[in-house]
C-alpha cells in the first residue's frame, strides 16, 4: 500500500509539473506575442533618405506566419516571412518618397525557385521607380545570386564565393535497406512516370523517371541562368562556363573577371557606398527592415469588394497522425474553408494558393468537389507555389483559371498504392501469426504476409479506377478529353513553363497575377484582399507555430544540413496507402 501511494504521488506530481510548464509557456507566449503584435502593427513613417535593408536570410513561406519569440532564445536568428509580405514591403518601398533604395544582404535564404522568381519580379518592378538596388554578400548561394543579380551593383567579400554550379537531383533508394531489415513493399500504380514508388522497389532510376527529371531540371535551370545572364549583361554560355569549370572555387577575382560581381570589398566598404548613394551623412549606414517597411501606411487604403486568398500548403492527408504534429498539412479543413467562402456573400472571388506535392487521393477528391461547388457561385483562380503536383494538381484542376510560376513543379497526374509489409522482420524476430476468418477477403491487408493473386487484382483495379477518375476531373476542369490528359499524364512531372504548353495551366506569374485575373472574372475594378489560412482559431494556430519553430530550431541545431535526409526518411515512413503524390521534395537553391 505504501508503494502504491508513492507511485500515485509521483504520477500526480508529474502531471502538476507538466501542467504548470504548459501554463507558463502559454502565458509567456501570449505576453510575447501581444507585445510583438502591438509593436509590429504600429504604423511606420519613413524618414528622408531611408534605405530598406532586405536581409536574404531565413526562409520564405507561402502563408502568413507569426514571429516566434522563442527562436532567439534557442540561438536561431533566421526569420520566416511570407512571400506576400515581402512583395508588399517592396511595393511600399517603391511608392514611399522617403525610401531611396534597397540594400540586399545575401545570407542563407531557404526557399524554392518559384518564390525567388516572384520576389525577383518585385525587385525589377521596384527599379522602375529610378531608385537604386545594391547587393552585398560574404558568399552568394545560387538562389541568392539569381535574386541579387537584378541589383545595380553587386559586391562580394574578397574571400567570398559565387556558388553557381547548376542543378542536380539526388534520389535516395531504400530497397536494399528494406531487404536487410525484412520489409517488403508492395506497389500498385498507374503512370509510367510515377516515380514516387521507385525508392521502395528499385535501386536506381527507371529510364522514364530519369527522362522527366532531366526535362524539368533543364527547364528550371534555363529560367535561372537566363535571368542571371540578362541581369548581368552576360550570355547564358558565360553562366554555364562558370558552372562547368568549377569556378566557384577559383580566386574570387574570377567572379569579377567574368562580370558576375562588380567589385570585391568588405561589408563595411559596401555599406559606405550605399550610404553615399542614399545621401546620408552620419558615420554609419541607417537602414530599416521588413518589420517596419511592411507597416508603412498605404497612401490610399484599398476599398471595394473582397477577394479572398485561401492558402493550402503541405502534404494532403486525412488528418494529422498526432495532435502534436505541427507541420503544414492540407486536410478536409481546407474543404470546409472553401464551403465557408462559397456561402460568404461578402467574398466576390477566391484565389486558391496551392503549394503541395499531393498526398491522399480521397481528400484530394473531397477538396476538388468543394472547388467545383465554390465555382458555381463565384470565380476561383488557382495560384501555384513552388509545387502543385499530383494531388496538388487534383485540387487545382477545377478552377476557372490556373496561374503558375515558370519553375513551379506541377502535373504528375497519376496514382499509386504503397503497402509496407514487415514479413521478413517478423521471421527474423521469431513472430508467427495464424488467421481464422469467415469470408475470403476478411483478412485483406494482413500485415504478416504479402497480397495473394486475387488481392493484387482487386487493388490494381482500384488504382486504375482512381486514375480514371483523376484524369476525368482534369479533363472536365481543363476542357480537354481524357485521352489528351492521359497523354500528358501518366505521372509525368512538368514545370509551369512546360505545363503552359500542354494546357495544364493558363498563365505564368505569381499570386499578384492570380488576383488580377480573379478581379477581372468577378468584374470588380476596386477590391480589397482577405487572407484565409486554415480553420483553426488564432491561439491554436499560434501555439502550433511556436512548437513547430522550436522543434525545427532544435533539430536544425543538432543536424544542420542533414535535416534534408531526416525529412526524406519522415516522408518514407508516412507514405502508405493510396496516394496521389509527387515523388520529389524540392530543396532550396
Amino acid at each position: 500500500m505504501k508503494q502504491f501511494f508513492k507511485m500515485m504521488f509521483a504520477s500526480a506530481l508529474g502531471v502538476f509539473v507538466a501542467l504548470a510548464l504548459v501554463i507558463f509557456i502559454s502565458i509567456f507566449t501570449m505576453i510575447a506575442v501581444i507585445g510583438s503584435m502591438s509593436s509590429s502593427e504600429s504604423v511606420y513613417v519613413a524618414k528622408p533618405q531611408t534605405v530598406f535593408k532586405l536581409s536574404l536570410n531565413g526562409s520564405i513561406t507561402d502563408s502568413e506566419s507569426t514571429e516566434n519569440p522563442f527562436t532567439s532564445l534557442l540561438g536561431d536568428d533566421n526569420k520566416s516571412y511570407s512571400l506576400m509580405t515581402l512583395q508588399e514591403s517592396i511595393r511600399k518601398a517603391k511608392e514611399d518618397k522617403n525610401i531611396v533604395g534597397i540594400y540586399l544582404e545575401a545570407g542563407s535564404l531557404s526557399t524554392a525557385s518559384a518564390n525567388l522568381e516572384a520576389l525577383r519580379r518585385s525587385l525589377i518592378d521596384f527599379k522602375e521607380s529610378g531608385k537604386f538596388i545594391v547587393a552585398y554578400g560574404d558568399n552568394y548561394t545560387q538562389g541568392n545570386y539569381f535574386l541579387c543579380s537584378v541589383a545595380d551593383k553587386m559586391y562580394m567579400n574578397p574571400q567570398g564565393m559565387v556558388n553557381i554550379i547548376g542543378l542536380a537531383s539526388q534520389n535516395i533508394f531504400i530497397k536494399g535497406l528494406a531487404e536487410k531489415v525484412g520489409l517488403e513493399y508492395e506497389v500498385f500504380k498507374v503512370g509510367t512516370y510515377k516515380g514516387a514508388v521507385e525508392p521502395y522497389i528499385l535501386d536506381k532510376l527507371s529510364d522514364a523517371n530519369r527522362e522527366q527529371i532531366e526535362s524539368y531540371i533543364a527547364s528550371t535551370w534555363k529560367n535561372l541562368s537566363n535571368g542571371m545572364a540578362e541581369s548581368r549583361g552576360v550570355s547564358v554560355a558565360d553562366i554555364n562556363h562558370f558552372a562547368n569549370q568549377g569556378l566557384v572555387f577559383a580566386d574570387p577575382s574570377k567572379a569579377v573577371e567574368c562580370s558576375l560581381i562588380d567589385e570585391l570589398m568588405y561589408k563595411s566598404q559596401a555599406e559606405e557606398l550605399v550610404k553615399e548613394l542614399a545621401g546620408q551623412t552620419g558615420k554609419k549606414l541607417k537602414t530599416v527592415g521588413v518589420d517596419k517597411i511592411k507597416n508603412i501606411k498605404e497612401a490610399k487604403k484599398k476599398k471595394g469588394e473582397k477577394i479572398a486568398i485561401l492558402y493550402a500548403e503541405g502534404q494532403i492527408m486525412e488528418s494529422s497522425s498526432s495532435p502534436f504534429n505541427t507541420e503544414s498539412l492540407i486536410t478536409q479543413k481546407i474543404g470546409d474553408e472553401l464551403a465557408k467562402l462559397k456561402n460568404d456573400d461578402d467574398i466576390k472571388a477566391v484565389v486558391f494558393r496551392v503549394n503541395s506535392p499531393g498526398g491522399s487521393a480521397f481528400i484530394s477528391e473531397q477538396i476538388w468537389h468543394q472547388v467545383v461547388e465554390l465555382k458555381k457561385e463565384k470565380p476561383v483562380v488557382v495560384s501555384m507555389g513552388s509545387m502543385a503536383a499530383s494531388g496538388g494538381y487534383y485540387i487545382s484542376c477545377a478552377a476557372d483559371k490556373i496561374v503558375a510560376e515558370p519553375t513551379t513543379l506541377t502535373g504528375s497526374i497519376g496514382i499509386f498504392g504503397l503497402f509496407r509489409k514487415p514479413v521478413g522482420t517478423l521471421k527474423k524476430v521469431g513472430v508467427t501469426t495464424e488467421v481464422v476468418k469467415t469470408n475470403k477477403f476478411a483478412d485483406f491487408g494482413d500485415f504478416s504476409r504479402t497480397f495473394n493473386e486475387d488481392e493484387q487484382h482487386i487493388l490494381q483495379g482500384y488504382i486504375e479506377r482512381g486514375y480514371d477518375l483523376f484524369i476525368s476531373r482534369c479533363a472536365e476542369g481543363r476542357g480537354m478529353t481524357k485521352e489528351e490528359i492521359d497523354a500528358i499524364g501518366q505521372g509525368r512531372v512538368w514545370t509551369g513553363e512546360q505545363a503552359l504548353e500542354h494546357r495544364l495551366v493558363d498563365e505564368l506569374g505569381g499570386i499578384d497575377k492570380a488576383i488580377e485575373i480573379a478581379a477581372e472574372l468577378a468584374e470588380i475594378p476596386d477590391y480589397q484582399i482577405v487572407k484565409v489560412d486554415g480553420s483553426k482559431d488564432f491561439f491554436s494556430t499560434l501555439l502550433e507555430k511556436q512548437l513547430e519553430d522550436i522543434k525545427f530550431s532544435i533539430l536544425k541545431s543538432a543536424w544542420g544540413e542533414d535535416m534534408d535526409y531526416l525529412n526524406t526518411l519522415r516522408i518514407i515512413r508516412s507514405t502508405d496507402g493510396i496516394q496521389a503524390r509527387l515523388p520529389y521534395d524540392m530543396q532550396p537553391l
